[in-house]
């Protein structure tokens, strides 16, 4: 498959450069396994030696591959500036100290950066916004930028064509000494957060030595905020502390140090075991804590030597971050599943089937398996009074080994055993061509989708996408709402050779499973607007990992009467007059399906269903809502035509249960689409990583989690990534920190803030 990697590696090599894969989507290295991108661990290791025809001929294969230069005997000077004056002016002094490299490269314009030689390896460092990468670093070369959608730009010359002996020698002296140059042009607001303090008189109670009392250390603590500050500024409240207090005062620091999005416990640790103070102690902090609108108690014990007490150091500070009541966060708006007792009929049936033969059971995934495989049966022989069909769009959603697959296969089993194979389609749509021969050859057709995220990723983006897979998604969003009329096929030039081929009423129903994060990734904020993803219910599993059912009967025994149910759906209702052509499948053959009457009571709570979702379109009007409730009614009038003729067959009438419970299982579809959607669609993947860190913490509860378990759960984020997303959501006011007691120290942790 073309990609970067397959275009411009081996270009890159002959020119000495050491290149790796990047994953699609992302500025990270990554493998390509299994039919799947992966994080690749040991990316490292290329900084040290050249690349191999071995690896550049496999790499040149895997889907989609960016190219990263590994670092080494190259540097980057990565100038992270916004300011497109500024930035320009960076890049001036940097060809000044460093000379005239021919190597620029712009991702996010105005930020840019600089390719050098080395005259020896040495280890990246950076001034944030500056950062000088190389021996354990990388930098993309050739890819498409997550946040642009644009490929990556090399304005003067493509590196592709620049020999590495063209580019300028630094060493790391060179590299150092305009970084700090370079960072004495920055403003204050572009540098990190140092401490405050200026010219501030020290406090009169103050006197000049290092020992502090705990109550009076913690309370001007309390006042020295540590937003990211710099290292320097850092280490000098550390050694303060120490001074103060001695090593009383650990934890106050740890707990401290923590509110920064930077902080590295274990680093913590190792830097105040280190602290040797001799000049510096509570003088210090109170200086700094005075400058930040500290007033002292006039009751306040300053001077340690004079007074000391028992209390633990952190007591202040832990008091000042504990919230006053540990709030739940708030329940999600999503209505209750419908009771499965509420089932009758053929759907009952179906259900049951699959339950008891389940080894982990998942009831709501099963009816919404059930609901999509009966109304496929029933699509072309019943329809409402508005002419609405059953075709319906279903998503399965659970993580891996859930038991998400097994609904897919009771569907198979069950149609077999009642001779109705012909309506399941393929298991895999290759081509929008092949969707719609299927259903030319058999109109009422089951499509059953496995990794519907990865089939998605694979259609959905029309700029990337091969035509006949683009043309599926297309294909799909039209068919939704073309079951009660024709589809009209494509026209060609020869009409002899490929006729149009139209298909009178198809019904085309989807059966789709999935785990969460492909279904997501795989997804833009576009896909609810467009109306495309409102076309399908979603059904998220309840419990991911179920208990094990330990009596599961065998798939194959189907019972006698839901294959005689399933049987009578399929033939519809008899009616003598109608003739021996109207109830084949053929695509040209006219169906006369049977209209299935509405109870009284169920048509007034369409009514009001219909009224209500008014008032709700019109409110939601240029958001991302609108489309999905616009299908609400559709999809609500559908799932009760399914239910009243699962019931009965032969006599369906829609009845006030069946609306009562179509407008339940709808409503809950929706509400977890708009909800989940919310938390996971993004339209990059800085938006996506926020998202996806919120996840994480939510999914921890009220009780949070440290920032190891943080770690240790968005392994998805380099460390880079991770403090700045964590940053952004405290800022933001969206997740919140506290503080747990632990038999050693306290411990800072996240967790949502109530909405």
């Amino acid at each position: 498959m073309a990609s970067f990697m397959a275009d411009l590696g081996a270009r890159l090599v002959d020119n000495g450069y050491a290149v790796i894969p990047i994953m699609p989507g992302t500025k990270k290295p990554g493998r390509f396994v299994a039919g799947a991108w992966r994080d690749y661990p040991g990316w490292t290791k290329h900084c040290q030696r050249p690349t191999t025809e071995n690896e550049l001929a496999v790499w040149s294969q895997w889907p989609d591959a960016g190219i990263g230069i590994a670092g080494g005997v190259v540097a980057a000077v990565d100038i992270d500036i916004a300011d497109g004056e500024l930035a320009v002016r960076i890049e001036t002094l940097a060809r000044e100290r460093l000379g005239e490299t021919p190597a620029l490269r712009i991702g996010r314009a105005p930020k840019r950066l600089l390719v050098y030689r080395t005259d020896a390896p040495f280890k990246g460092f950076k001034l944030m916004p500056i950062e000088v990468l190389c021996e354990g670093q990388q930098f993309v070369a050739y890819h498409i930028h997550p946040d642009t959608g644009r490929p990556y730009e090399w304005p003067e010359e493509s590196l592709a064509d620049i020999d590495i002996g063209r580019l300028p020698l630094i060493s790391e002296a060179q590299a150092r000494a305009f970084a700090e140059e370079a960072y004495a042009l920055l403003p204050e607001t572009l540098r990190p957060a140092r401490l405050g303090g200026g010219n501030v008189p020290a406090h009169p109670a103050a006197p000049g030595d290092l020992r502090g009392t705990t109550e009076a250390v913690s309370a001007a603590l309390a006042f020295i905020p540590n937003a990211d500050l710099d290292y320097e500024s850092w280490m000098r409240i550390g050694m303060a502390l120490k001074g103060a207090l001695g090593d009383e005062a650990e934890s106050l620091f740890a707990v401290w140090s923590a509110q920064s999005a930077k902080d590295v416990p274990d680093y913590t640790a190792k830097a105040w075991a280190s602290f040797q103070p001799r000049s510096i102690g509570a003088g210090t902090l109170y200086h700094h804590a005075i400058a930040n609108g500290w007033t002292p108690e006039p009751d306040l014990v300053l001077n340690g030597n004079v007074h000391m007490n028992g209390h633990h150091p952190a007591k202040a500070l832990l008091e000042k971050l504990q919230p006053a009541a540990a709030a739940e966060p708030p329940a999600m708006p999503v209505p209750p599943i419908p009771d499965l007792a509420r089932l009758d009929g053929a759907l009952a049936l179906f259900v049951s089937y699959i339950l008891t033969t389940a080894i982990r059971p998942q009831p709501w995934l099963a009816v919404g398996a059930a609901l999509t495989a009966l109304g496929t049966l029933m699509g072309r022989n019943y329809r409402t009074e508005t002419n609405l069909r059953s075709n319906l769009y279903v998503i399965g959603l659970a993580v891996s080994g859930g038991g998400k697959d097994h609904a897919r296969n009771a569907i198979k089993e069950a149609f077999l055993a009642a001779d109705l194979a012909t309506y399941l389609g393929g298991n895999r749509i290759v081509s929008g061509a092949g969707l719609l021969t299927a259903l030319y050859r058999q109109p009422a057709s089951l499509f059953q989708i496995d990794e519907f995220g990865q089939f998605l990723a694979s259609i959905i983006d029309k700029r990337r996408a091969p035509k006949h897979l683009a043309e599926i998604w297309d294909l799909l969003t039209e068919l939704s709402t073309s079951a009660g009329s024709t589809f009209f096929g494509a026209e060609y030039a020869d009409q002899h050779l490929k006729p149009r081929q139209d298909i009178i009423q198809p019904c085309c129903g989807i059966h789709a499973t999935t785990v969460p994060d492909t279904f997501w990734t795989a997804l833009r904020s576009g896909s609810l607007q467009d109306g495309s993803l409102a076309r399908f219910l979603l059904f998220r599993s309840t419990e991911d990992i179920p208990d094990r059912n330990r009596t599961a009967t065998a798939l194959s025994t189907v019972p006698a009467d839901l294959v005689e149910a399933l049987q009578s759906i399929a033939a519809g209702v008899v009616r003598p007059n109608r003739g021996n052509l109207v109830g084949t499948d053929a695509p040209t053959v006219i169906p006369d399906p049977h209209t299935v009457p509405m109870a009284l009571e169920a048509q007034q709570l369409f009514d009001a269903l219909d009224e209500e979702l008014t008032q709700r379109q019109r409110q939601a009007i240029g958001s991302n809502h609108g489309a999905v409730l616009a299908r609400i009614w559709e999809n609500t009038a559908k799932v009760a035509l399914i239910k009243a003729v699962s019931a009965d067959p032969v006599h369906p009438i829609i009845r006030l249960e069946d609306a009562t419970w179509a407008r339940d299982v709808v409503d809950h579809c929706v509400a977890t689409l708009l909800t989940q959607a919310n938390r996971h669609l993004a339209e990059n993947d800085t938006e996506r990583n926020h998202k996806r860190m919120l996840e994480v913490v939510r999914s921890a509860g009220a009780e949070g989690l440290t920032k190891n378990e943080l770690v240790r759960r968005t392994q998805f984020l380099d460390k880079r990534q991770r403090d700045d997303v964590i940053a952004t959501l405290i800022e933001s006011g969206q997740i919140g920190t506290a503080v747990r007691s632990t038999a050693t120290r306290p411990a800072l942790i996240f967790r949502m803030v109530p909405e």
